[in-house]
């Protein structure tokens, strides 16, 4: 069962991360060449923004997974294995407990944007703001996934490598 959600969850990240890094690419590309015909797009620049903060929200889950997101090793590979493992443990569950706590927080500011639009896309901004909830939503993932993974299966709690993803 635990693998079946990791699975799922690593398939969601992975598709929602090809797509809004594939919106990117396209629309920097249209402001390249709009720029060198003379004629950029004015919604480019904007699209670029929010295609940035979809990327990120899809891939902090997958950085956390994978031990690519900012951390500090010294202590942990300083001590006892034992010990290393209770402060992967302690560090993931409270990654989680913060991200599932904000969660509620940060979809209150996801409905405000339903009043506001964006200036050239003319986009609703609950749409943008939900990149931040998303972003709570990947950490939480895969911190409860890493907190289970270390509980049940007796495993290091280092993370995961990237090539052993899928």
């Amino acid at each position: 069962m635990l693998n079946r959600i990791n699975h799922i969850a690593l398939r969601l990240a992975h598709a929602g991360l090809f797509v809004s890094f594939s919106v990117l690419i396209g629309s920097v590309m249209i402001q390249v060449v709009g720029r060198i015909s003379g004629s950029s797009p004015v919604w480019t620049e904007e699209l670029t923004r929010y295609a940035l903060l979809y990327t990120i929200a899809f891939g902090s889950g997958l950085a956390f997974r994978t031990g690519d997101l900012v951390n500090v090793d010294i202590l942990i590979e300083a001590v006892p294995a034992p010990i290393a493992k209770l402060m992967r443990l302690f560090a993931a569950a409270a990654t989680a407990g913060v991200s599932i706590y904000l969660l509620p927080h940060a979809w209150k500011y996801v409905s405000i944007g339903k009043m506001q639009t964006s200036p050239a896309l003319g986009v609703r901004m609950d749409y943008i703001h939900l990149t931040i909830w998303l972003t709570l939503l990947g950490l939480g993932i895969f911190a409860v996934l890493r907190v289970l993974d270390i509980l049940i299966f007796n495993s290091s709690g280092k993370p995961t490598s990237q090539d052993n993803e899928g």
